[in-house]
């Protein structure tokens, strides 16, 4: 039987897949966060101003969805939910490194 991400995968070319990701302004900055080990919705949502609960749970969803993140649900009262990399998610962590290097260098120089 295959997973989510493995239909998706199906459906879409690597390009396509790459654009979804990281297409939303949001998607990069949680990934940031769970890769920074803050890793619980509710933490997410303090830390970057803007970001509503209805995105950052659509951006999660895709993530998910993806293989890139995968969710835990503990069964505790109050519920907790916590998201972390998968190894697909892992090995994106370099790219995301070197676009983040990438941005800061043009960012402080942009004619270059």
């Amino acid at each position: 039987m295959q997973t989510k991400a493995q239909k998706i995968s199906d459906k879409i070319d690597g390009k396509r897949m790459v654009e979804n990701i990281i297409r939303c302004k949001w998607s990069l900055s949680v990934l940031a966060l769970i890769r920074q080990g803050i890793n619980r919705p509710g933490a997410m949502e303090r830390s970057v101003e803007g970001l509503t609960t209805k995105v950052l749970n659509e951006r999660l969803r895709k993530l998910v969805n993806f293989g890139i993140l995968e969710k835990t649900i503990f069964p505790e009262i109050p519920p907790r939910v916590e998201y972390s990399l998968t190894d697909l998610g892992r090995s994106l962590a370099p790219v995301l490194q070197a676009m983040e290097r990438w941005g800061s260098t043009h960012l402080s120089n942009p004619k270059h």
